[in-house]
């Protein structure tokens, strides 16, 4: 059956195999791409980044031959930023894409925080923080939450310092982390920027006639690679209020579809949905992916038993296109018997680390052939996280 129009009869239903293949295929994991990694942060709309490490392996899975020195490089030339953007969460952004679509999220950042420290901002006005903050950072100087906070307090003796930091660097002030925070094998402390004056201007404003334009991109970017999906999952992955009137401005665009619930699901007409028994390789996903965070319904690609995985920061492995297992990655023996080791050791950019284990726990049973497909990928993965110096993995029982 050919896909309805919204506003017409109820579509086609999709059901949770083809929801899956259709997420695989958005998120480059159904087959790795050859797109510059720029695009491909583009394409997925930003990849959450709130542990520095994790994009790389999140790229790594999802780009053909992808180099870490890549995403390094976007972040040194100001083409890729860290900043507080959806959901008040730190993501990796394109610099084009932060400065268009921050404005848009000013609210919701201001009333995240509050939402956690509005009694410890009693008294605080907003604006005079922000104007504040941006006095404190006009030399160009990055500085971390506690220096930016050392500036501001004396103005607000009785505010706590964790909120007004917070507030400064979250809601009232778009941020860049400046480098070398989020840099390969590298471990450094929080420092900020304003957004101006790291990428040399001032992010767009909203219009003043009352239009969405800024929501209806983002409605056409979260489908083009989460498609289809409800608008419900828009709003779990903007932290935005449902859209409504960007949903409804782009309506006559779409095409509808039904879930297995009944759920009114929105695509792009031409957004590939492949095949539902189009074969998914083994992929190992990075902690608080997208994939699996970007949406409300997350059935289609987590069992409901295993929600709580998303949010508990525990990295998982697709087998099937579902998630199947959790992995870790040991660090390696100091003393050099155990090889080369993967993220989370120190090391100047681009040299190797000492060795570990890429160690799988599956959440079931795994055949043999699954069991073969995880360990061939974690080998490939520990490579990747040892610059070739192991390929050790370890899958337990199921």
């Amino acid at each position: 059956m050919r896909p309805q129009a919204p506003g017409g009869e109820p579509g086609t239903v999709l059901d949770t195999r083809a929801l899956n293949r259709a997420t695989l295929a958005r998120q480059l994991l159904l087959d790795r791409a050859d797109t510059p990694v720029v695009d491909a942060v583009a394409h997925l709309g930003g990849l959450q980044a709130q542990e520095p490490q994790e994009p790389f392996t999140g790229l790594w899975s999802r780009l053909r031959g992808f180099a870490p020195d890549s995403l390094c490089d976007l972040l040194v030339e100001r083409r890729v930023v860290r900043t507080h953007l959806m959901r008040r969460t730190v993501h990796l952004v394109t610099a084009d894409d932060v400065l268009a679509w921050r404005s848009r999220h000013d609210a919701m950042l201001r009333q995240r925080v509050l939402g956690v420290y509005r009694r410890d901002l009693e008294g605080v006005d907003l604006d005079e923080l922000a104007a504040a903050g941006r006095e404190a950072l006009a030399d160009g100087e990055p500085r971390t939450m506690a220096e930016l906070v050392r500036a501001v307090a004396d103005r607000w003796p009785g505010a706590a310092p964790r909120a007004l930091g917070e507030m400064l660097i979250a809601g009232v002030l778009p941020m860049a982390q400046v480098p070398p925070r989020g840099l390969w094998r590298t471990k450094d402390g929080v420092r900020n920027l304003p957004l101006a004056l790291w990428l040399g201007r001032d992010v767009d404003p909203l219009p003043d006639d009352g239009s969405d334009p800024v929501g209806q991109v983002l409605v056409r970017r979260y489908l083009a690679a989460y498609g289809p999906a409800a608008t419900a999952d828009l709003r779990a992955w903007s932290g935005l209020a449902g859209l409504p009137a960007a949903v409804a401005a782009t309506r006559g665009e779409l095409v509808a579809f039904r879930d297995e619930r009944g759920r009114e699901l929105l695509d792009l007409p031409d957004a590939p949905r492949p095949d539902p028994d189009v074969p998914a390789p083994v992929r190992f996903l990075p902690a608080f992916d997208n994939a699996i965070l970007g949406y409300d319904d997350r059935t289609r690609i987590i069992d409901d038993a295993h929600r709580h995985l998303s949010v508990d920061g525990a990295r998982v492995v697709l087998v099937d296109g579902r998630v199947a297992a959790t992995w870790t990655v040991s660090k390696g023996d100091r003393s050099g018997k155990g090889g080369r080791s993967g993220t989370g050791s120190t090391s100047s950019r681009g040299g190797r680390c000492d060795a570990g284990t890429v160690s799988v726990t599956p959440l079931r049973r795994l055949s043999r052939t699954e069991h073969a497909a995880v360990t061939e990928e974690g080998q490939a993965l520990a490579a990747f996280l040892s610059d070739g110096g192991s390929e050790r993995v370890e899958v337990a029982p199921g």
